[in-house]
């Protein structure tokens, strides 16, 4: 597994920087060539990082105005390339998390995504879902007590199949143990979605500190298993 981004430019230099850079950090890298088409990428795939040539493409500073209100990117990390015409201030302003100056050279590109690199991995933990079955007990109002089996699990959720149907819209304890932990965890969700057919979509709403401390680590063990060794250093300082 890979980390995932997006440049929107047209600009090929750029590209010969940034590609090579990337790479070399275990960091795939997807162009479009149009503010239209890239606007249209973030609203079908979720990336880890986003970069956007604000100065040099038409509409481009539009889309990075316009990253924090899409629905898959909107907590991506977001790169601003500027060439003069918009300020660094207003890029952070507009939603920049790092920004590039034109022209760019591999040292000054390889110490911005090496500053960034724990960032991004931080963002694919966020809405990382491992695949995992393990038995949980769901306590719902009224005294009604169900067991289930999730089939993943991530930061904000879980997906679990039951016996019964459930309907949407209740707010359900969660009762379970992580596989290699001895901890018991106690989790508030709501239940988001239910097939009818026994698949069921968990959103967390109450997590104690405690157990969001032992969740993520135990997800960040797993997710250190997908990643490639070159992105180990950044997931040890989440």
């Amino acid at each position: 597994m890979t980390l995932e981004s997006l440049l929107i430019s047209r600009d090929a230099a750029l590209l010969g920087v940034l590609r090579p850079t990337l790479e070399k950090m275990s960091v795939s890298v997807e162009v479009c060539s149009g503010a239209q088409t890239g606007g249209e990428m973030l609203g079908k795939r979720k990336f880890d990082a986003v970069i956007v040539d604000c100065d040099d493409l038409q509409g481009g500073l539009e889309i990075l105005k316009a990253l924090r209100k899409t629905q898959s990117n909107a907590s991506s990390v977001a790169f601003a390339v500027l060439n003069g015409a918009t300020t660094t201030q207003q890029a952070f302003q507009f939603g920049a998390n790092f920004v590039l100056q034109k022209p760019l050279t591999p040292l000054n590109a390889t110490r911005c995504f090496n500053a960034a690199l724990n960032f991004m991995v931080r963002e694919r933990r966020r809405y990382f879902r491992h695949p995992v079955e393990m038995p949980v007990r769901i306590s719902l109002p009224e005294g009604l007590e169900l067991n289930a089996t999730t089939t993943n699990l991530s930061e904000g959720g879980m997906a679990l199949r039951v016996v019964d149907k459930l309907p949407k819209n209740i707010e359900a304890r969660l009762h379970f143990s992580l596989p290699g932990s001895n901890t018991s965890l106690e989790l508030r969700g709501n239940i988001a979605w239910a097939d009818g057919t026994g698949n069921v979509g968990i959103k967390f709403v109450e997590v104690p500190q405690s157990s969001q401390y032992q969740l993520e680590k135990w997800l960040t063990d797993r997710l250190q298993d997908e990643l490639p060794s070159q992105l180990h250093g950044a997931l040890g300082q989440l």
